[in-house]
């Protein structure tokens, strides 16, 4: 089952430009509405923590810089009434309307949001006496019930608070479904209605999408691709080299979701570092001539460090995932393989034209090269900046150990790389000769 934890964000960092009035309000770093939703026999309830100034139009009295907590009655009716009007949850196609709503003022100190009994508890009480919350600095703690046909239907949810920041003020959300273990996500209002209980089809249609889009977008993954199949002019060539790069990013990319990969501030930039080297080296491979027909081993090494950039893309919408992790893995990775079939598909008619009538035999080659060893080199040094100024972990008996297992793997990846490329190449030669 995946986790994400959301302990580090259940406190919100607000800066308030003027503390004199909640309408007057600026902030400069991103906000966070926090929620509980939990299923039970016949109701789904909601418990939600908002920052005051998202609710400026319920307009909180205030007695000179401070919310005025004990007149703030009249105020904390019409921000639940907001509330139901901006978060929605739907039963399957039905949307659900609220049968009670309470809620209180808190102070941003508060913790009791780490955990869902607490955080109703909090959102049922009521403010100690002499309470002092300063405009735009505060919470409102709100509990909601929706009266449900069945605990075990479908459940999606949707935000719109403060759509003026759409994107910014984002809605994280710890679903609790009866019999299981929670589940954590992140929205905004850009997400639109997003399942908390994903179908294992709906999963792997939105991961297939997810692939498709992120290697059409992948600007150095295509220019790595277009390397790969420069020099060859027969589509029995180019498949055991695209094989052998996709059965290596999925090895890595596969890791990483398992949360196998090393960890760390300098990882990032040392894979998009490696990832305009390979572009770099690839092209002046092209460039120089060297024997291609081992080009399959360094496009699986290479693949290896692709599959951690492609993870990145995966990261942060696995947990749309609910309890398809596996599903989502590999539609993801069938994704990028439509992908990258639709892209030679569009390359490779044009290259032969190149040959045949603009730049015939290693002319083209070389000069094509030349330019995306070009573009390459620049990515790499400004990645590289970005690398040096990272401090890099302590080279200890962990470190060593994580490194070692990767090594492991990338040689049983080797392996597979190389039976699934012969294996491909034959079945593709066979085909032809009938």
């Amino acid at each position: 089952m995946l986790r994400i934890p959301l302990r580090s964000l259940a406190l919100v960092l607000l800066c308030a430009a003027s503390p004199r009035s909640a309408r007057g309000h600026e902030f400069t770093m991103d906000a966070l509405m926090n929620a509980f939703v939990r299923v039970d026999e016949r109701e789904v309830h909601l418990v939600v923590r908002v920052p005051i100034f998202a609710l400026r139009h319920a307009g909180f009295p205030l007695a000179g810089r401070e919310v005025d907590v004990a007149g703030s009655g009249p105020a904390i009716q019409r921000a639940l009434a907001l509330i139901k009007q901006d978060v929605q949850l739907w039963e399957g196609d039905r949307l659900l309307a609220p049968s009670s709503a309470v809620g209180r003022l808190q102070l941003p100190s508060d913790r009791s949001f780490d955990k869902y009994q607490d955080a109703l508890a909090d959102a049922e009480g009521t403010p100690a006496p002499g309470t002092v919350i300063y405009a735009d600095q505060g919470f409102l703690d709100a509990h909601l019930d929706y009266p449900i046909d069945s605990p075990h239907s479908r459940f999606s949810i949707g935000t719109t608070v403060f759509p003026e920041v759409a994107g910014f003020m984002r809605l994280a959300i710890r679903y609790l479904p009866p019999g299981e273990d929670g589940r954590a996500m992140v929205i905004t209002s850009r997400a639109g209605r997003v399942s908390l209980s994903p179908a294992w089809y709906q999963a792997a249609a939105t991961f297939v999408g997810l692939g498709i889009t992120h290697i059409l977008g992948g600007v150095d993954h295509l220019l790595f691709l277009l390397c790969l199949i420069l020099p060859f002019a027969r589509l029995r060539q180019v498949i055991p080299i695209v094989t052998a790069f996709t059965v290596a990013h999925s090895f890595t990319l596969i890791g990483s979701a398992y949360h196998l990969a090393p960890s760390g501030a300098w990882f990032p930039p040392f894979v998009e570092t490696a990832i305009a080297a390979s572009i770099v080296y690839m092209a002046l491979e092209n460039i120089v001539g060297v024997d291609l027909r081992r080009r399959w081993v360094l496009t699986g090494l290479f693949g290896l460090v692709h599959g951690f950039g492609f993870s990145y893309g995966l990261k942060e919408n696995l947990q749309f995932a609910g309890r398809h992790l596996l599903v989502a893995l590999f539609s993801f990775n069938v994704g990028i393989e439509i992908g990258q079939v639709l892209v030679l598909a569009a390359i490779l008619p044009v290259l032969a034209l190149v040959r045949r009538h603009v730049l015939v035999g290693r002319v083209g080659i070389v000069i094509a090269s030349a330019l995306v060893a070009h573009t390459g080199w620049h990515w790499m040094i400004d990645r590289g900046e970005v690398l040096w100024k990272t401090e890099w972990p302590p080279f200890d008996a962990q470190a060593l150990a994580v490194l070692a297992r990767w090594v492991a793997g990338m040689l049983l990846a080797i392996g597979l790389m190389r039976f699934a490329a012969r294996r491909a190449g034959n079945l593709f030669s066979r085909r032809m000769a009938q």
